[in-house]
């Protein structure tokens, strides 16, 4: 059945830029969680503080990103609890893929 399959390449989807330096790519949308890649340029930094209602994941997978004190390479596999909070940045630019959880 291959209606219950999706198989995309993140850099065929279409890119918005949400703050300065910052791209999105909107992944699939489903009743369980969402998913995103974001691209930073060098010396990029999310723009305010990023909030979580729910559980958030993100994995890295180029560059950089400095993460509340940590500095995480390719291969990072962040998980942030319903209720916390970080302002990611990066000094060489980077991408992360990441899911939400509803």
């Amino acid at each position: 059945m291959e209606d219950d399959m999706q198989i995309l390449r993140i850099d065929d989807i279409d890119g918005t830029e949400v703050a300065p330096g910052i791209v999105r790519r909107g992944l699939p949308v489903t009743a369980s969680a969402r998913g995103w890649a974001y691209d930073f340029a060098p010396g990029a930094e999310w723009p305010e503080v990023d909030e979580h209602e729910t559980e958030e994941r993100y994995y890295v997978v180029s560059g950089e990103f400095i993460d509340r004190g940590h500095r995480l390479g390719p291969g990072s596999y962040v998980v942030f609890a319903p209720g916390s909070s970080h302002r990611p940045r990066t000094e060489t630019g980077a991408r992360m893929i990441g899911i939400s959880l509803t």
